[in-house]
């Protein structure tokens, strides 16, 4: 059986903080499912946001040549993917919002690299916020015909630090949760396409503006 692999993306300045805690239960429970994965950190350098100029679109890559880049340089070879980020007013990190804006302009428009991936998004958080913040990601992949993976509660785990975390059971659970139902969604997936069933062609994408 082909080895399926979830890219687990760490959308927050700090390497081992809360983030990588929850990223991190999901990637053990990942393992025990038989599912590979991989931690991406974004870093905590400035990381522009889109400009909107096109040049990404169909390339799969930006002018600049920043951690965005390399990430677009992987994502064919995963087959799932989890983004996590800190709550930062109620909304998720400055750098993963850029990072998600230009990483998702470069399937707007075609699918080529996002559709039919299953895709999940968790949040951390001291006390609040973390609702809209889901909110605001999974637009992302609900625009990119990406299945949006779920769980037992909302993807959220409560904590300052990653000690606090970990005395998150509950958060714990659900990312225990997500990663389970991620595995069962990829091994679906993957037996339909042994079946001959395939995700959907769904033809140019239509636009239509309301001001003419």
């Amino acid at each position: 059986m082909e080895s399926l692999k979830v890219l687990l993306v760490n959308g927050s300045p700090h390497k081992e903080g809360c983030v990588y805690t929850a990223l991190s239960e999901i990637a053990k429970t990942l393992k025990a499912e038989g599912i590979q994965s991989e931690i991406f950190w974004i870093g905590n350098q400035p990381l522009a946001g889109c400009i909107g100029c096109g040049t990404c679109i169909g390339k799969r890559c930006c002018f600049r040549k920043d951690i965005v880049n390399d990430f677009t340089a992987l994502i064919d070879e995963y087959d799932g993917f989890v983004f996590g980020t800190p709550v930062h007013y109620s909304g998720a990190s400055g750098s993963m919002t850029s990072f998600m804006d230009r990483v998702f302009f470069i399937d707007e428009f075609n699918g080529e690299h996002f559709a039919g991936k299953p895709a999940a998004t968790i949040a951390t958080c001291r006390r609040s916020g973390g609702t809209a913040t889901l909110d605001q990601l999974n637009k992302y992949m609900a625009d990119c015909n990406m299945p949006i993976v779920p769980s037992q509660y909302w993807n959220i785990v409560h904590g300052n630090n990653a000690e606090e975390v970990l005395n998150d059971e509950e958060g714990l659970q659900t990312m225990r949760v997500l990663a389970r139902n991620m595995a069962w969604l990829l091994k679906c997936i993957q037996a339909g396409r042994k079946a001959g069933i395939t995700f959907p062609e769904h033809g140019p994408h239509t636009m239509t503006n309301f001001i003419r």
